[in-house]
């Protein structure tokens, strides 16, 4: 694996030695420690003696992070505010983004007790491969932006802990770079409706090795995100005195992150829309990247079904028609999603169609994503029939908190609750969840 570069860990994470510390966490379903690069740790503990050993051997910095909420809590003291407004924030009145996180409280479980759990594993088979768990990193347009060469911390990550991730196309680091750290990384495009664009770029993804290609329905044209111009985030990206302030008044970015990258690398670009390079994400040409997405359209998914000869899904959909059109058109998954919260306010969360769609998906895969945060949203979907779920933001977050490791370490905190939680429900294996652990609940509050 080539070695990556990124920004130094906290002076509080690291070892006497100046190392970041080797575990970072602990297979629930092992009882191995698991060091922060996602491979085992040379000596097998049982355990409990491993968990034991975890507070002492996870960072300081990360000692805090005990949930994924906590990354995004930490990310908002780390990241200027127009920064993590665009990571964190939806559209409009944010309702999507809210109502996508509230369904998973709508349900509540129903838990078996006295069942031997001993052999518990929350593996899952995914288009023929093997994942440690049935969860993966979403697209994350920008990254790099946020967190020094993101794209390929996630992508090391992801690596290391066997979990699949999906490279936005508007990414600022060659799909190559990223497809030569994870081979196993996805690729997500934004698509105009012009046949000959979309053709050269699938030419141009597949030629790299990519063996998944996610269409984005969602994003005829760009949301509302009003709270980018309320704290000054543009596109392309304007040194105003406000942004110049926040700038000023969070060294650890501009200096980590920004000038690092304009060092190292030169100005960043958007290298991935299309299958040419494409502008400088300062330059005003960026907008060009945007033209012409309303005219896309389901016969240029079934070109691409012709071309592309590799896994094809189709993420950003939500009403069962489209998801029947997108079976008609060959396709092998979809993803149920609202762009987390930030392109149709008042879009129904993905939970709530989720079973009317599972229980007529066939043989193609139904993916979820916006709102999971905990262990148990995860097998709330699984329960429901989701075949495999998606975060983003928790990721991002962590990547700009402490890089690759930070990355890691999240994951293990998911992986550990999802373990945990099945031994409470009396399963071994995610493939005996079903609706009925779930009862429907009335939402107090």
């Amino acid at each position: 694996m080539p070695a990556l570069a990124r920004e130094e860990p906290d002076r509080d994470a690291l070892s006497p030695d100046g190392d970041v510390a080797e575990a970072a966490a602990v297979d629930v379903g092992t009882g191995l420690a698991v060091k922060a690069d996602g491979q085992a740790a040379p000596a097998a503990q049982p355990l409990v003696t491993s968990l034991a050993r975890t507070a002492n051997t996870t960072p300081r910095a990360f000692r805090d992070l005990l949930a994924l909420d906590d990354f995004e809590r930490h990310a908002r003291r780390r990241l200027p505010h127009m920064i993590f407004q665009y990571v964190a924030a939806g559209v409009e009145t944010g309702t999507a983004m809210r109502r996508s996180r509230d369904a998973y409280s709508d349900y509540a479980f129903l838990p078996r007790a006295m069942v031997d759990t001993s052999a518990r594993s929350c593996a899952t088979e995914l288009f023929g491969k093997t994942y440690s768990a049935p969860f993966g990193i979403g697209p994350l347009g920008g990254s790099a932006f946020i967190a020094y060469r993101g794209d390929l911390v996630l992508a090391e990550a992801a690596g290391a802990q066997n979990i699949p991730m999906i490279l936005s196309a508007s990414s600022l680091i060659r799909l190559e770079d990223v497809h030569a750290q994870n081979r196993d990384a996805w690729y997500q495009a934004y698509l105009p409706g012009d046949q000959n664009r979309i053709d050269r770029l699938v030419d141009r993804v597949a030629r790299t090795g990519y063996g998944t290609f996610v269409v984005t329905a969602d994003t005829p044209t760009l949301g509302n995100r009003e709270h980018n111009t309320r704290s000054g985030f543009s596109m392309p990206i304007k040194v105003t005195p406000k942004v110049l302030w926040q700038s000023v008044t969070h060294p650890r970015w501009a200096l980590g992150v920004v000038a690092q990258t304009f060092i190292k690398h030169g100005v960043p670009h958007f290298e991935n829309m299309e299958a040419e390079r494409g502008p400088p994400m300062m330059s005003q040409n960026a907008v060009r990247n945007t033209i012409a997405r309303d005219k896309l359209c389901w016969a240029n998914l079934e070109a691409i079904r012709r071309r592309w000869k590799g896994n094809l899904l189709v993420k950003g959909l939500l009403n069962p028609a489209d998801v029947e059109i997108a079976r008609s058109c060959g396709a092998d998954g979809v993803i149920l999603s609202t762009h987390g919260g930030r392109q149709l306010d008042y879009a129904v969360a993905p939970l709530d169609v989720l079973p009317e769609i599972a229980a007529n998906k066939g043989s193609m895969k139904v993916i979820v994503d916006s709102g999971i945060r905990r262990g148990t949203d995860v097998l709330k979907a699984v329960a429901l029939g989701a075949d495999f779920v998606l975060l983003g933001r928790p990721f991002m977050f962590a990547a700009a908190l402490g890089g690759a490791p930070g990355v890691s370490h999240a994951i293990s905190i998911l992986k550990d609750e999802i373990l945990r939680d099945m031994a409470f429900l009396g399963a071994n294996r995610l493939d005996e969840l079903g609706p009925e652990i779930l009862r429907k609940v009335e939402r107090r509050g």
